[in-house]
C-alpha cells in the first residue's frame, strides 16, 4: 500500500481518471465532490469513499481539503517521485 496527503484548493478540479490501484480517499478536513463514474458524491471532514481498481472518477474541491489516499498496490510514479524527492536531500 502507499499512502500520501493531498491539500486541495477550493474550487480545484481533477480530470476524470482511472488507475490499477484500489483507492480510499479519507477526508481529513474541507469538502469536495468526488465523481465517480459520473456520480458525484459529496464528501466532508471525516467521510471516506472507496475505489474499486480502474473505476473512472474525478475531483471538483468545494472547501479547501486535506486528503489521505490509500492505494494498493502503491502507484508506481508516486514512488518515483518519492524517490526523488530523497535524492535532492
Amino acid at each position: 500500500m502507499y499512502q500520501m496527503i493531498a491539500q486541495l484548493d477550493a474550487g480545484s478540479k481533477m480530470p476524470e481518471h482511472r488507475h490499477p490501484q484500489e483507492q480510499i480517499v479519507h477526508v481529513l478536513q474541507g469538502r469536495m465532490r468526488l465523481i465517480v463514474d459520473g456520480k458525484p458524491h459529496e464528501l466532508s471532514t471525516g467521510n471516506s469513499f472507496y475505489l474499486a481498481s480502474n473505476v473512472p472518477h474525478g475531483v471538483e474541491t468545494i472547501d479547501a481539503a486535506r486528503v489521505l489516499d490509500t492505494f494498493s498496490p502503491p502507484r508506481e510514479e508516486y514512488l518515483a517521485i518519492d524517490e526523488a524527492n530523497r535524492q535532492r536531500v
